[in-house]
């Protein structure tokens, strides 16, 4: 079974889901993930997304692999709110689709809002 590690213990997901944020809210999901279980976990990755992106509020996705043979990967997705990713998050499609990842994966999702610093980004 996928293992869930909390980015932020203060601030774990299911809290997250239940506060709301102005604007977009960005889901960072880091997954470690077994090498010889890469190919699966692509292929997941995959149709899990697919699910995602017909759900309401979906922006975009983007999957990121460490580099000199890692495993590690980091999904950066956007959506229009709090509200749509956790709507996304709660279908039956996109749970059971989850399920297929290989079972000695390790997550870690937590969402995220862009934040503004004089000169160097903005909001």
């Amino acid at each position: 079974m996928v293992k869930i590690v909390e980015t932020d213990e203060k601030a774990t997901l299911n809290t997250q889901l239940e506060g709301d944020v102005d604007g977009a809210a960005i889901l960072l999901n880091k997954f470690i993930v077994q090498p010889e279980d890469v190919d699966e976990f692509l292929k997941v990755f995959q149709a899990t997304t697919k699910v995602m992106k017909q759900q309401q509020g979906f922006i975009s996705a983007q999957l990121h692999r460490g580099i000199a043979g890692s495993s590690t990967f980091f999904n950066y997705a956007v959506f229009e709110s709090v509200e749509h990713f956790k709507r996304a998050f709660n279908t039956p499609e996109f749970r059971s689709s989850m399920a297929n990842l290989p079972p000695n994966t390790v997550m870690s999702p937590h969402l995220f809002k862009k934040v503004a610093v004089p000169d160097i980004c903005v909001d």
